[in-house]
């Protein structure tokens, strides 16, 4: 009886159920999704193109963020970095919008591309691709660095790889004195570091690149400074740390620099010999130093004010710098945020000798190229073409001499090592290099600089690429003990060679640096060396065709089939032209 029951309520449940599902509600119908009338969208969120990883570790860790939605039903999602599957999936909980984050820990140094494939239930797919970059931990390039910032794209500190803090909304300049962008100053805004990986001790010195915004008419630039626990909204204690800052003087703005001894302060005002006409709306150098005896402060390299120390500076309650404006530490004179912009900044755990300064403004200066250059390498620490800004293309492991001609550093050649760039811009109906090289014989033979075109008829053999009908060849090779430097020429259909024989050799037991030459017109090649003609040939002008790389140091990869493979020769202060250099123009080159 009870079952009996139970079978009738479950029934007049069922359809009271029923019944209600019917009362005042429509009943679930299948809708039609409609045509698919369109692939997939990818949306990239990280990382995008251009992306740079600022990070000190050889390899590291990100995390992929991508979205994909598409008019009916995304069916599955590939994700590729440098073409190899790291992620693939197909199940999703919405099917039409998909918000996805896939982790991937082997970034390497180096340039890669990151793909995202996504296809829909139809066949129809569609590929968002972005390249980006881990770049290679800084190295400080300078003797006692503690500090640099580039602000080219963020606002990192490169030696510790630490963001500095924002206040307010400081921004960037578009612009900038060694590369495509600078910090940007703004109302109430600057930026903070800590002071604990600065290395405060007796010695202290800050140099970098400074355009002046005169409005407002005062304002701190870099500050390092204790609380003034007496006047929390004035502060002003200037017992310890110190405070560069500007100021108006008549229309110009004058930099000035106070320097805490524990005691009292000391006072570091150059008067006129510190000023910067706003109205030039240039880049101008500034750094001070301070040591146990004196602090000092330089514009452009040259010395505006020194003044004696009576105690080392002291850096009590010190734990902050403020970087563009006086605040928090310096703010009771009204030395608050500076709306100029600031590129390339250093600090350094030691007083920097005027010569040390000049030489980074060297270093980080932009270059002006002269009348038709189109590169110029200094190698003083760096593969940069100073006249377009481009670095070169490592292959193997090429390093740094030590030593130079010019300057304060050269290349240094290794097995299986060169540097190279992409032509775009180098080449013209005339062409000529300079450069400074010390050679070393071993290999006895080898590339020095390299414009060829790929050896097609030989292209699955790298080693025996040897077509010389367009660009040229710069190379060297034993010649009885002696060094021969000869030069060889494409005009399109065939080649010529300008070989000097005697003239072109250099002794490679002498160990000196030696100038190279050569031009290239629409009827000539010579070759020069220590700027003297060693050997001049007619030729019926230079083609290109083909020629989309230069080979600094080696002949690979175009120029192999003779074994003039790479260089293990020191080489300083390569510059190219896209004309055909006189012999006193190269002269002039040689003697600057």
């Amino acid at each position: 009886m009870k079952n009996i029951y139970k079978i009738f309520f479950g029934l007049l449940s069922f359809l009271l159920v029923l019944s209600s599902c019917n009362d005042g509600i429509d009943p679930i119908t299948e809708v039609d999704p409609g045509a698919d009338v369109g692939a997939p969208q990818v949306t990239l969120k990280y990382p995008v193109e251009g992306t740079k990883i600022k990070v000190n570790d050889p390899v590291v860790a990100i995390t992929i963020e991508f979205e994909v939605t598409d008019d009916i039903e995304v069916d599955n999602i590939t994700v590729l970095i440098d073409n190899n599957q790291i992620a693939t999936m197909s199940d999703f909980k919405d099917y039409r919008r998909v918000l996805a984050e896939v982790a991937f820990d082997n970034v390497t140094t180096g340039q890669h591309e990151l793909k995202v494939e996504a296809t829909d239930i139809n066949g129809q797919s569609t590929t968002a691709t972005a390249n980006f970059e881990k770049e290679p931990p800084y190295i400080p390039i300078f003797a006692n660095e503690t500090l640099y910032m580039d602000f080219e794209s963020d606002f990192t500190e490169f030696i510790t790889v630490t963001r500095a803090t924002e206040v307010g909304t400081p921004g960037f300049a578009g612009q900038g004195l060694a590369s495509n962008n600078a910090y940007a100053g703004a109302e109430d805004s600057y930026l903070t570091v800590p002071t604990n990986n600065l290395q405060l001790g007796n010695e202290i010195s800050a140099v970098f690149w400074y355009k002046l915004n005169a409005s407002p008419d005062r304002a701190g630039v870099l500050v390092i400074g204790p609380p003034d626990l007496a006047n929390p909204d004035n502060q002003n204690n200037r017992n310890s740390g110190f405070r560069l800052f500007r100021e108006n003087a008549g229309g110009m703005q004058r930099f000035k620099l106070n320097v805490g001894t524990g005691a009292g302060n000391t006072w570091v005002d150059g008067g006129t010999a510190a000023d910067v006409d706003p109205a030039k709306d240039e880049w101008v150098n500034l750094a001070f130093t301070i040591s146990a005896t004196e602090a000092r402060v330089y514009i452009n390299g040259q010395l505006a004010k020194e003044s004696t120390l009576s105690s080392p500076v002291d850096w009590m309650g010190c734990d902050i710098l403020s970087i563009m404006s006086g605040a928090p530490r310096f703010t009771g004179w009204n030395h608050k945020s500076d709306n100029s912009f600031m590129d390339e900044l250093r600090f350094f755990n030691t007083a920097l000798s005027q010569g040390e300064i000049q030489n980074i403004i060297g270093v980080t200066n932009p270059y002006t190229p002269a009348d038709g250059e189109t590169m110029y390498v200094p190698f003083d620490d760096t593969y940069k073409n100073l006249v377009s800004g481009a670095d070169a293309t490592v292959v193997g492991t090429p390093s740094y001499a030590g030593e130079s001609k010019l300057g304060s550093n050269a290349y240094a050649g290794a097995g299986d090592s060169y540097l190279s760039f992409p032509t775009t811009g180098l080449l013209a109906n005339e062409f000529s290099a300079t450069m400074w090289h010390k050679v070393n014989a071993t290999p006895d033979r080898a590339g020095v600089l390299v414009i060829g075109p790929q050896d097609t008829a030989n292209a699955g053999f790298p080693d025996v690429q040897n077509n010389r009908s367009s660009g040229f060849r710069f190379f060297r090779e034993n010649a009885g003990g002696m060094q021969r430097f000869k030069l060889n020429v494409g005009n399109g259909t065939s080649d010529t060679w300008v070989d000097g024989g005697a003239a072109a050799d250099v002794d490679p037991t002498a160990n000196e640096w030696v100038h190279l030459a050569f031009t290239i017109s629409g009827s000539k090649a010579i070759v020069y060396i220590n700027g003297e003609v060693a050997k001049e040939s007619d030729i019926t002008g230079v083609d290109w065709t083909d020629c989309d790389i230069l080979s600094i140091m080696s002949g690979a990869p175009r120029f192999t089939g003779w074994n003039h493979k790479s260089d293990s020769s020191f080489l300083d202060d390569l510059h190219l032209f896209n004309k055909a250099l006189s012999q006193s123009e190269i002269q002039d080159i040689m003697g600057n």
